[in-house]
């Protein structure tokens, strides 16, 4: 069982990063390299992927690939891996690729795979073939031409977790020992315009989240305890503790009547608590490590939950029992499902992000991260979602194929994410101790 360390030194940066990516005693594997990269599964054993991960984490640094800027973000309309994405700095751009014929003429594979591709099909039987994107896979109402920064939020610890308010006004980071509530509905605010002190001092926060009316945040991390704060009191205060017997809470999902939390838990099972009463009415217990990330779906009928045991699963949440079980190769770090249905979207461990049809063996495998995938989120039209990893990388995607809608290059790991209930906004957490707020462009 993966457990949660806290014994961190507060000036050493990699560390508190490696902390956040889900499992402290997990490291992210190193990058696919050429034909790996196009890998539908990796063929190391677990015990010599222990090894590995030992000494990554003694010798593994971060390091930066390039300031932030407009400059970084990439506009990607072929199945073709991006500058950003294919070279390191300093690397002379990739050449052109050649012209794509028109859809539908598939002479340009080459052996099946055609060179820099990054999304592919996967059939029922595993036989992966490069993705022919249709003629309108960016354009069309609600799908984004580009997203620019507009906003950087100095949490001053590391941001393990993210999340906007509905309307947009404040944005919600989280670091060690407290939330930090900003407002950035005036975007010369430099400062948050409260602090939200939980759990304790040098313990991170991994999860926040918002009730749908706005004034309730739940907030889970290297604690047993969640805490629900009261944001329409005066000052906001705790209101209620919800404690498991789990010593950490990795990541939070609420349902759409406000009546339910779950929690995903360090031991692996997921916590389901009655708001209202504060008691824990029920866990679901299947995945045999921690639960890494959980999404519900719109009707708050079903749950989808990925865990550290290279599982994702689905529950009955009428019923109260497992639907489905989905095995990867790769531990699950991040999930979210289409709010339209359909589609489930899995960030991994190995880097790959993989999109799954939630009743058909319809599967696509996409590969622009070059690390673990450590957050993901669909907007709430269900068009297209973003995912951040260890890469520095914030790639947004067209649903389902995944063609690269945009793609920005931070200054250090992007741990976290959210998208704006508009889908105006993208605020990511990372690890170089600040948010950064986007505004997508349409």
């Amino acid at each position: 069982m993966h457990t949660i360390q806290s014994q961190y030194n507060g000036n050493n940066v990699e560390e508190v990063e490696s902390m956040c990516e889900k499992s402290s005693s997990v490291s992210p594997s190193a990058s696919f390299r050429g034909a790996e990269k196009h890998r539908n599964s990796t063929d190391y054993s677990s015990e010599s992927k222990k090894q590995k991960t030992e000494e990554k984490e003694i010798a593994a640094r971060y390091d930066s690939d390039g300031e932030k800027s407009d400059d970084n973000l990439v506009v990607d309309v072929s199945n073709e891996m991006s500058a950003a994405a294919s070279c390191g700095v300093g690397a002379p751009p990739p050449r052109p690729p050649p012209p794509l014929p028109p859809m539908g003429d598939h002479q340009w594979y080459v052996d099946g795979v055609r060179p820099g591709a990054y999304s592919f099909h996967v059939s029922a039987d595993g036989q992966m073939q490069p993705v022919p994107f249709p003629p309108d896979a960016l354009i069309g109402p609600g799908i984004p031409r580009h997203a620019r920064q507009i906003n950087t939020l100095n949490h001053g610890e590391v941001v393990c977790a993210v999340t906007i308010s509905n309307p947009t006004r404040h944005v919600y980071t989280g670091g060690k020992g407290c939330v930090k509530v900003w407002d950035i509905s005036h975007p010369g605010n430099k400062s948050p315009v409260s602090q939200l002190d939980c759990l304790n001092r040098d313990n991170y926060i991994r999860s926040c989240r918002l009730l749908p009316d706005g004034r309730t945040l739940i907030v889970g991390g290297e604690a047993s305890t969640l805490s629900i704060w009261d944001l329409a009191a005066p000052t906001p205060r705790i209101k209620a503790e919800l404690t498991s017997s789990a010593p950490a809470c990795y990541a939070l999902a609420i349902s759409p009547d406000s009546k339910v939390c779950f929690s995903c838990c360090s031991d692996g099972n997921i916590a389901v608590w009655d708001l209202h009463n504060q008691t824990l009415v029920r866990q679901f217990q299947g995945h045999t490590d921690g639960a890494s990330c959980i999404d519900i779906s719109n009707d708050g009928t079903k749950l989808w939950t990925g865990g550290l045991d290279n599982t994702v699963r689905s529950w009955d949440l009428r019923e109260g029992r497992q639907l489905q079980q989905h095995d990867f190769t790769s531990q699950i770090f991040s999930l979210g499902y289409c709010p339209t249905g359909e589609w489930l979207a899995v960030g991994m461990e190995n880097s790959n992000v993989e999109v799954l049809h939630v009743t058909k063996p319809d599967k696509y495998q996409l590969h622009l991260h070059e690390s673990c995938v450590l957050s993901l989120k669909f907007a709430h039209c269900g068009k297209w979602f973003v995912s951040t990893g260890k890469d520095n990388l914030l790639n947004a995607w067209r649903t389902p194929y995944g063609a690269s809608i945009f793609q920005s290059k931070e200054s250090s790991s992007v741990l976290s994410c959210d998208i704006s209930v508009d889908d105006k906004y993208i605020v990511t957490g990372s690890g170089d101790k600040k948010a950064t707020v986007y505004e997508v462009i349409y």
